[in-house]
């Protein structure tokens, strides 16, 4: 549904407040009382939502059941024409003078067709299974909805940012997303960040980043261990793991060849850049009202910029480097820069059921181009009475029955006296 994309989805209540007040109602009377009691806030797993998908589906076993299912019973059977008057009515006629409707019919098993003889009657087909797809369309629709419902419904989901070194439990993080959530075992799996790490282009720009994880069992035994990043998750007894943002967490420095010091980095904002963090180590006494100290800021886990108590710039520094700065009387040394590894988290028991259905989707969509055509002929004497007819592809089949009416021999004397004889008899 539309609303599904125009309001965001799964925010917090707060979210809603703000973007739907009731002072300020959009289009005059649209306020997040309607989002949050028709549950517009979760469209694709609301009652409404799923009730009008109950409705497409229940439309589209209607239709298999009364419309395609009878025709595939009816293109099944040997539907013979004993008149040459209804075989001229066809979408295809001609007559073949002098011409057996035999070897007709062994022109057309050539071609590919289905043929059946009785007495002078000649019944063929071919394509039949083009009259099948729309029953396997409609069947692959019904399974994309039940996977889809399955995905609203009984689906986890969560996200968290974990410092390098430490760990959590797959289920604190996930969250249900409807009445058919069930948790399994794999919910008591401890996730523990071995090390975070990020590649860089030339320009100094983030490349990619990775996280080494380690999965562990209630009883400690590590049960998987895995490097992920970017489009390479991590897939675990039905739960996967993507690598999808990244934070800084600490800065470990040494000061006046004391420590090391975590200094917690704080995520700021300046002028819409992508990411800028930012600590500060008091100098001085720290109990002051105006306490000053030294400030450092970085964009990625590659260089530290360091700043005196002044606001002055001082210098950079790479963690690791052990080169030591002096600021304002205070001898500094990065140690080591700790980033945090963003993960999303994600059960989802519909998507082998959506990714069946689609497949089964292209593939009847495609069986549905083939043309099921049917062909009729009637032995008239020495005259071949043909007629056809095509569900498509109806522009070529006039010159596709041409060409093989063309391969169809002509009788000469001694063989009409001889098929005379034999119809008569």
């Amino acid at each position: 549904m539309a609303l599904g994309t125009a309001i965001d989805q799964g925010e917090a209540p707060d979210y809603y407040f703000q973007k739907f007040p009731e002072d300020n109602p959009v289009l005059g009377f649209f306020t997040w009382r309607w989002v949050l009691t028709l549950g517009f806030d979760h469209m694709f797993s609301s009652p409404i939502f799923l009730g009008m998908l109950a409705l497409l589906a229940t439309s589209l076993m209607a239709c298999t059941y009364t419309t395609q299912i009878p025709l595939v019973k009816v293109a099944r059977r040997w539907n013979f024409l004993h008149s040459a008057e209804a075989i001229r009515k066809q979408e295809f006629s001609e007559s073949l003078p002098k011409a057996s409707v035999r070897d007709l019919g062994v022109v057309l098993m050539g071609a590919g067709y289905e043929v059946f003889l009785k007495g002078p009657s000649l019944y063929a087909f071919k394509g039949l299974a083009g009259r099948f797809a729309p029953i396997g369309v409609h069947l692959a629709m019904l399974l994309i909805m039940v996977g889809g419902t399955l995905s609203a419904t009984g689906s986890f989901r969560g996200s968290v940012t974990v410092p390098q070194g430490l760990n959590f439990v797959m289920g604190d993080v996930l969250s249900p997303s409807g009445f058919l959530s069930t948790p399994t075992k794999a919910f008591d799996t401890e996730v523990h960040v071995n090390r975070f790490y990020m590649d860089y282009y030339d320009s100094g720009e983030v490349l990619q980043f990775h996280t080494d994880l380690s999965l562990f069992d209630l009883n400690g035994k590590e049960v998987m261990r895995k490097t992920i990043s970017v489009n390479d998750p991590l897939r675990f007894d039905g739960i996967t793991i993507y690598q999808t943002d990244w934070s800084f967490s600490a800065l470990q420095i040494r000061k006046d060849d004391e420590g090391p010091f975590n200094l917690a980095m704080a995520p700021l904002k300046l002028n819409g850049d992508k990411k800028l963090f930012g600590t500060f180590l008091p100098v001085g006494d720290s109990d002051s009202p105006n306490v000053k100290g030294i400030s450092m800021l970085a964009r990625d886990l590659q260089s530290i910029v360091l700043y005196d108590k002044e606001g002055k710039f001082a210098g950079v520094r790479r963690p690791n480097s052990n080169l030591p700065i002096d600021i304002d009387g205070t001898r500094i040394v990065i140690e080591d820069a700790i980033g945090s590894s963003g993960l999303d988290l994600k059960t989802d028991p519909g998507v082998p059921i959506v990714y069946a259905g689609f497949g089964a989707l292209m593939l009847t969509t495609c069986i549905s181009y083939l043309s099921h055509t049917q062909i009729w002929a009637l032995q008239d004497g020495t005259t071949v009475v043909i007629g056809g007819k095509t569900n498509r592809a109806k522009l070529e089949f006039p010159d596709e029955m041409n060409q093989l009416l063309d391969r169809v021999p002509e009788l000469v004397e001694s063989s009409l006296s001889k098929q005379s004889d034999a119809i008569s008899g």
